[in-house]
């Protein structure tokens, strides 16, 4: 049962991978045995901590930076990683940006920017290494969906905008890559201690008022989505497709 999860000798494109959940995802893939190809607009060149937490595992980290907001940069990002790396096993699409505001003002640099690099990158990558996934028949591709994938949220709505657009492309490659053996999903994260909910944890009302909702009488960690994203990298969900996977503590069912 065990072999359904290994990812041994396997390589794993990780976006977002600087911290909070693209930080758990790359430990969790690492430890399933799979080499990390992290990604983040503020990554270091070396010794970050993501680096040293996937190489004490025993697996290479092999760190880039690239700015989503910017498509040449995403452009060369791919083409970087296709002639350094070759065969891209897995790609998860974790990388996102929110910014808050009431609709009545919310401004149009920022819905370009969240529009930008939580859904057009997010297509862009998935287009480029997933093309050759196709001709090889083979790979894994999980995008960082949200909650507010099936939920409209308050004060985010260039967000919700793009996580909805998310959980719709991975129906749509899913579609298309299915029969050329290629798996496209999502992880659907609920509330998880990261820097984008410090907002949300640091007002007691709101809190108080999400913690109470939570059937599993927690908020998550980054470790919790790692679990999810190495299922469904595997070959235990080679008969996966299309799924928008809620990690949530029972958000959506309450």
């Amino acid at each position: 049962m065990s072999q359904l999860f290994d990812l041994s000798g396997q390589v794993a494109v990780v976006t977002g991978v600087r911290r909070g959940i693209g930080a758990g995802i790359a430990l969790a893939l690492a430890e399933a045995g799979a080499d990390i190809v992290g990604v983040s607009a503020t990554l270091e060149e070396s010794g970050s901590v993501v680096q040293k937490v996937v190489e004490q595992t025993g697996r290479r980290f092999t760190p880039y930076r690239a700015d989503f907001s910017d498509r040449i940069a995403v452009k060369r990002l791919t083409d970087d990683i296709a002639t350094h790396h070759g065969t891209v096993d897995i790609l998860v699409n974790n990388a996102g940006d929110i910014r808050r505001s009431p609709a009545v003002d919310y401004p149009d640099e920022d819905w370009d920017h969240v529009l930008e690099v939580d859904l057009t990158a997010q297509f862009l990558l998935a287009r480029d290494l997933g093309r050759r996934m196709v001709e090889r028949r083979r790979g894994k591709i999980i995008f960082t969906a949200s909650l507010l994938s099936f939920q409209g949220g308050i004060n985010i709505v260039a967000y919700t905008a793009a996580k909805s657009g998310v959980a719709g492309m991975t129906k749509a490659l899913a579609n298309e890559w299915a029969a050329h053996g290629v798996n496209v999903n999502a992880v659907a994260p609920g509330y998880i201690e990261t820097d984008n909910t410090a907002p949300l944890r640091a007002d007691p009302a709101r809190f108080k008022a999400i913690s109470d909702r939570i059937p599993a009488g927690r908020w998550g960690t980054p470790a919790d989505i790692g679990g999810a994203v190495v299922f469904l990298a595997s070959s235990a969900a080679d008969y996966v497709h299309g799924v928008t996977l809620p990690v949530d503590g029972g958000w959506l069912g309450r």
